[in-house]
């Protein structure tokens, strides 16, 4: 079968918001190559990343990839809106770089496997390991926490520094026996790592339907399924139920929006990770915190993202 590659060359900055446009303009997979990994040099072993080429990687700038049905009726329509929103977020302040967008035709099994080679065993911290499903690993002690992922075509391995933030905060802040809610759960790595960290149960909700399915079948995969409820859902929209531990790995755009509805599910001492945010917002979701009456506990960095981790007293 015959895709279309829509390519956009961008910013690392805003990689994050381009990606989210393009899937909810029906991507159904999203590559991002960034040429700085490849000269990062890591403070600790953890979330590196192995096997890399620099010649699958920009001169400069980043270049984020998105696949469409070669034969869709709507990819020149999809082109135009995605230049309409490009546009937006340069309104909001973002840095977009060039946005330059090219579209080619290529064939499924040139992309759909190829990433795989990129994806090996990644050591989150001193006890979680995030395992792709078609590698081999023997795990360093019995202890050892191994999250087994298949993230398909259309959502990341885990292994961001986003998500890699918010693994380690819910080793951290999260106790055997909460109830979590894991929104805009994508491929479900949280709420599979909460179960093996110790929690009761968690509701995983994503508005894409997509996601849903792909959250499903990774906690069938990891054996968790029986504690974690998967529901396609807007964020925490009509969610009553008050639980000790809210995880949020998505845009800060996003957060800011919904800290009140975080501060009416959170029990008193309940704690709200969240993540997905560029340094540049920080300050941004700091205030939306507070202004809902959560106060924050800590902020933690890889790079330019940040988590932050707050607290309802």
């Amino acid at each position: 079968m015959k895709w279309s590659e829509i390519s956009i060359h961008t910013t690392a900055e805003a990689t994050e918001a381009v990606s989210s446009l393009l899937y909810e303009l029906g991507a159904n997979g999203v590559v991002i190559e960034d040429p700085e990994v490849l000269y990062r040099e890591w403070d600790t072993p953890f979330g590196e990343i192995y096997q890399l080429s620099p010649d699958d990687f920009p001169a400069e700038g980043v270049f984020v990839k998105a696949y469409l049905p070669v034969d869709s009726s709507e990819l020149l329509d999809v082109v135009e809106e995605l230049k309409e929103q490009l546009a937006q977020l340069i309104e909001y302040g973002l840095d977009i770089g060039k946005a330059s967008i090219a579209v080619n035709d290529v064939h499924e099994d040139e992309w759909a496997h190829a990433w795989k080679k990129y994806y090996k065993p990644v050591h989150v911290s001193d006890r979680m390991t995030i395992k792709p499903v078609w590698e081999e690993y023997e795990p360093k002690n019995p202890d050892e926490i191994i999250i087994e992922m298949d993230p398909g075509m259309a959502f990341g391995t885990g292994t961001h520094p986003t998500t890699i933030l918010c693994l380690r905060a819910l080793e951290k802040y999260m106790a055997k026996g909460d109830q979590v809610y894991d929104v805009g759960t994508g491929t479900a790595i949280l709420s599979i790592a909460a179960i093996k960290l110790g929690a009761k149960d968690v509701l995983a909700m994503d508005l894409d339907e997509v996601a849903v399915r792909s959250a499903q079948a990774n906690t069938e995969l990891n054996g968790v399924h029986e504690h974690i409820n998967v529901r396609q859902n807007n964020l925490l929209d009509d969610i009553e139920e008050q639980v000790e531990v809210v995880v949020a790995n998505i845009l800060a755009e996003v957060i800011v929006r919904f800290t009140d509805d975080v501060f009416r599910v959170l029990k008193p001492g309940g704690t709200f990770i969240s993540s997905g945010i560029i340094a540049a917002r920080e300050a941004d979701v700091k205030a939306a915190l507070a202004a809902s009456g959560l106060e924050v506990v800590e902020t933690i960095f890889i790079d330019d993202w940040v988590a932050i981790v707050a607290k309802k007293r």
